[in-house]
């Protein structure tokens, strides 16, 4: 091999390296796993058509995935996990039920959260991926 080409995947290899250092660095989150678990492995969550996730955890806020927001109604993600509720209206008893059986979930897996060490706040993230992945797009 000649001193080009040597030192050519020697520099090659060593980028490859460190790129894999650095995503192996960015992956790596085993306190997101353990406060993850602790979401997956509620049996009151675990029933529930929609899985809370949790997404990140730095300084102390976690964040937690959700089907809902300001910018998203929660009308529109019920109709696809209960589709006898397509059509209905937003005050039907049977939404208002389904509303209320949602914000109780998130209000569990906030709570299993902020009972968790060093967590003190909780926010929230649309899951987008998973709407998309049902056909909702906003």
């Amino acid at each position: 091999m000649d001193r080009f080409t040597r030192t050519y995947s020697l520099l090659l290899g060593a980028v490859l390296i460190a790129a894999l250092f650095f995503w192996a660095k960015s992956t790596w989150k085993p306190e997101v796993w353990n406060l993850d678990e602790v979401l997956t492995s509620d049996a009151q969550l675990a029933g529930y058509p929609y899985q809370f996730r949790l997404r990140a955890f730095h300084d102390g806020v976690a964040v937690i995935s959700t089907p809902r927001s300001p910018e998203f109604p929660a009308y529109s993600f019920l109709q696809v996990i209960h589709p006898k509720l397509a059509g209905k209206a937003q005050d039907d008893p049977e939404m208002v039920a389904a509303q209320q059986d949602l914000i109780d979930h998130q209000k569990r897996a906030m709570g299993l959260m902020l009972a968790q060490p060093g967590v003190k706040n909780v926010d929230w993230e649309l899951d987008v991926q998973w709407l998309a992945d049902h056909g909702i797009h906003r």
